[in-house]
């Protein structure tokens, strides 16, 4: 297959970041790379702009280290509550996926992460103390500590009590008929 090297102008996923000199097939850089301006031909002139590419990338990867540095700081000061519907057992009917730590996210800091940065095993579906990695740049992670709650409030002793007294019934149970 005919392939021709390129040099890229913008990060393109799954081929290479800015000012990046890369061989790709000749069609894939006539009918898509060229004419939408993410890369140009190797020449002895745009070899000599290659300078000017990785001034503006380091400056780029510069700039996203230190807004992801700065955000791991505010999200280490952050402390948020979660509250689950929870049975008399203490067992959830919901749980805390990633999707809701984002929204929670969003809604505190104001600013959109992404839900595939979390670092979650499976949805958190139990009370208590929660610790989350969240990687913000391929140096930078940041670890998220929050809290999940129950949504009901321990019932007091009293109202237990009430409960007791009361004659309990099965709905499918027979009653019996007395002679």
């Amino acid at each position: 297959m005919p392939s021709t090297e390129i040099i890229l102008t913008e990060n393109v996923p799954g081929l290479g970041a800015e000012a990046d000199l890369v061989k790709v097939r000749r069609g894939y850089a006539r009918n898509y790379l060229l004419p939408s301006g993410k890369a140009y031909e190797v020449t002895p002139a745009s070899l000599r702009q290659l300078d000017n590419l990785k001034k503006k990338r380091a400056e780029r990867e510069a700039r996203e280290l230190n807004e992801a540095e700065e955000l791991t700081r505010r999200i280490g000061k952050l402390r948020v509550t979660f509250t689950l519907a929870t049975g008399e057992t203490g067992k959830a009917f919901g749980s805390v996926t990633a999707q809701d730590i984002v929204t929670r996210l969003k809604n505190e800091l104001g600013q959109e992460i992404d839900r595939h940065k979390i670092v979650l095993e499976r949805p958190i579906k139990d009370t208590g103390e929660h610790e989350v990695t969240i990687k913000l740049h391929h140096d930078v992670s940041a670890q998220f500590k929050f809290e999940v709650k129950s949504a009901q409030e321990p019932k007091t002793e009293g109202g237990a009590a009430e409960q007791s007294d009361k004659k309990h019934r099965s709905f499918f149970r027979r009653k019996k008929e007395t002679k």
